[in-house]
């Protein structure tokens, strides 16, 4: 019989609200069955870089991560915000183990190939272990991953939560049911970026080109949907897109995404 897994990512937002934060780690540690947090922290990683004078550059709202700043982002979101985070959940009666990919070997990477931007310190994942990541869940263990990976030569990698998440889910999926959340600071895919009540609550790929073609679905949206619909052709189950409350909170409305 296959089991349920749920995987959920986190932003910044969530991350930098400690009332929110806690919140959500309260729901996520309530959830049942086996589950698997993926946190970014661009927020706090910048709020640091700015702090020691090296203001990271964004091209196309992606962080370039030179050597510097390789470093900051590898502190906050492999330590500071990864092992609170941990910490957190121990206090709540989960038991989790905060990870980068380096890990145990769990998510390998390479430093993405140079087209018209050079990102520098970026990773793209090649390869998951699953195995390794089922041996935690079956032992009764929570990953946290951080937005790091490696590369197997010694090069760790930034690389984005949103596609952790995906890559994480669509690995999993051959052995358990995968349900992959994404929480951030929106209701879901909005009609109307101003307007939270607009919520587009179920979203096929015909109604998805559709929306990303009248310019709807724009700018950040669009690498999340795109790791949404990979993940969904590669075996996922089910794909959701809200707030952090929608993990604890039946009521509430929320994007769920289909094939």
């Amino acid at each position: 019989m296959t089991k349920d897994l749920t995987i959920v990512k986190i932003g910044g937002n969530v991350i930098n609200d400690p009332d929110q934060l806690i919140s959500f780690l309260r729901d996520f540690s309530n959830l049942e069955g086996m589950k698997i947090l993926v946190h970014g922290g661009g927020k706090k990683a910048t709020e640091i870089a700015d702090a020691m004078g090296l203001s990271p550059k964004m091209a196309g709202g992606r962080r370039i991560t030179d050597a510097a700043n390789l470093e900051v982002v590898t502190m906050v979101y492999a330590g500071l915000l990864n092992k609170n985070i941990v910490a957190s959940l121990q206090a709540l009666n989960c038991n989790a183990l905060g990870l980068s990919g380096a890990d145990a070997n769990v998510i390998r990477a390479h430093k993405r190939i140079v087209k018209e931007i050079d990102y520098g310190f970026a990773g793209d994942i090649d390869q998951v272990d699953s195995g390794m990541i089922t041996c935690f869940l079956e032992s009764g263990v929570s990953p946290v991953f951080s937005a790091i990976t490696h590369d197997k030569n010694g090069q760790l990698l930034n690389t984005n939560a949103d596609t952790i998440a995906a890559e994480l889910a669509k690995s999993m999926s051959a052995e358990y049911r995968v349900d992959l959340i994404y929480c951030f600071e929106k209701a879901g895919v909005l009609q109307d970026v101003e307007n939270e009540d607009s919520i587009i609550e179920e979203i096929d790929k015909l109604t998805y080109a559709d929306l990303v073609e009248n310019g709807i679905i724009a700018d950040g949206m669009l690498p999340k949907l795109k790791n949404c619909y990979e993940a969904l052709e590669h075996g996922v189950d089910k794909v959701r897109i809200g707030k952090p409350q929608l993990i604890g909170n039946k009521e509430i409305r929320y994007t769920t995404l289909k094939l």
